[in-house]
C-alpha cells in the first residue's frame, strides 16, 4: 500500500499531515537515522510544506515504521521531541503534550505554552539549549518543579506566592543551558478572541 502523500503529490496538505510527517522524522532522529542538523532542517521544511509531494520528499529515504500520530481520544504519548536549530519552534493552543518532552535548541529558540494543553497528572520536560532560549508557559494552579544547571547562561522558574491547587498536574522541568537560558513562567489563560 502506498503512503498517502505519494498518491496525490500535488494536493495541498493539512496541519495533521504536516504533524504526522514531523512525528515520523522525530522517530527517525531518535533511532539515529538522522543527525540533529538533518532533523532540524527537515522539520522546518515539513512545517513549511504546501503539497503532499513536499512532504513525501522528506521521508523518501526513511523506512515506513507504521507509526502514526494518535488522535486526541487515544492515550497520551510517552515521548515527544521539539527541535530548533538556528530557527524557532513553538507548541501552543490546544494540544496534548507527551508525558516526556525533550526540547533542544541550538542557536535558536522554542516556546511551549501549556495554558490550553491537555495535561496528564505529571509531565517531564527536558530542556537543552546551546546559545539559544526556551520559554515554557504554565497555567495558574499547576505545580512546577525546576532543576538542572546553566553554564554562562541562566534558568528561571515562576516565583509562586500561592500554593498549587490540590491534585493539580505536576510539570517537572529539567533545564540545561550553555550560553543560553530556560525560562518557566506562569500566566493567566488567554482571553477568547471576538
Amino acid at each position: 500500500m502506498r503512503h498517502v502523500s505519494e498518491q496525490h503529490p500535488e494536493l495541498r496538505v493539512s496541519d495533521a499531515e504536516r504533524e504526522a510527517t514531523v512525528g515520523r522524522l522525530r522517530v527517525a532522529g531518535g533511532e539515529g537515522r538522522l543527525t540533529l542538523e538533518e532533523l532540524g532542517e527537515r522539520v522546518e521544511l515539513a512545517d513549511a510544506a504546501r503539497t503532499r509531494g513536499d512532504l513525501a520528499v522528506l521521508t523518501a529515504d526513511l523506512p515506513d515504521t507504521g507509526h502514526r500520530f494518535t488522535s486526541a481520544a487515544e492515550p497520551q504519548k510517552e515521548r515527544n521531541w521539539v527541535v530548533a536549530v538556528m530557527g524557532g519552534a513553538e507548541r501552543k493552543g490546544r494540544w496534548r503534550p507527551a508525558r516526556r518532552t525533550n526540547v533542544v535548541t541550538v542557536m535558536g529558540g522554542a516556546e511551549l505554552d501549556l495554558r490550553e494543553a491537555e495535561l496528564a497528572d505529571e509531565i517531564v520536560i527536558t530542556a537543552v539549549t546551546v546559545m539559544g532560549g526556551i520559554g515554557i508557559v504554565v497555567p495558574e494552579g499547576v505545580s512546577v518543579e525546576l532543576g538542572g544547571f546553566a553554564l554562562m547562561g541562566g534558568n528561571g522558574g515562576p516565583r509562586d506566592k500561592v500554593p498549587p491547587l490540590p491534585d493539580a498536574p505536576v510539570v517537572r522541568v529539567r533545564a540545561f543551558s550553555l550560553m543560553g537560558g530556560v525560562s518557566v513562567e506562569r500566566k493567566k489563560p488567554r482571553k477568547p478572541r471576538g
